[in-house]
């Protein structure tokens, strides 16, 4: 395994601890997406920014909780990145950025995107985490995994 992945395997080891202390007995989804924004974005240095985008209706999203520059406020699911993900319900990851077609420009320095659907116990759709990153293919199945299991707090 490359010495990045065994680094960014450590951050978010040290961030999902810090998030389940944090979050122990929370309940509330807002308090437990601006906790793991707030933790993700500080604890991995790559990451630039991180945020959620919440189902409000059949089709929809509305940013929610997030830390870094401002992002889009609403998100159809025929949308972007974010929209993919939320139609299809499977984990999107875009090495580059600039040659998806269904990439929003929030930020012009964003050169890599991951995206992961976010369910509720029920195994509803209630948001995705979406984070991105100026530095082209970014993310790798260690932080798909490591997110998956930070998701499923949502399902608990």
């Amino acid at each position: 395994m490359e010495d990045r992945e065994v680094g960014r395997r450590g951050q978010l080891a040290a961030v999902y601890e810090r998030i389940a202390a944090v979050a122990e007995g929370e309940d509330d989804a807002i308090a437990l997406m601006a906790t793991m924004a707030c933790e993700l974005y500080q604890g991995v240095a790559s990451y630039d920014w991180v945020g959620f985008y919440r189902r409000v209706g059949p089709e929809t999203l509305k940013v929610g909780p997030y830390q870094g520059t401002h992002g889009c406020l609403t998100i159809r699911f025929s949308q972007g990145i974010c929209g993919r993900c939320a139609a299809s319900g499977e984990v999107q990851n875009i090495p580059d950025v600039r040659v998806d077609p269904a990439h929003l420009a929030c930020s012009a320095t964003t050169r890599s995107e991951l995206v992961v659907p976010v369910r509720d116990a029920a195994g509803s759709l209630i948001a995705v985490l979406d984070i991105d990153s100026d530095r082209p293919a970014n993310f790798s199945d260690v932080d798909v995994a490591a997110l998956e299991r930070m998701l499923q707090l949502f399902a608990r």
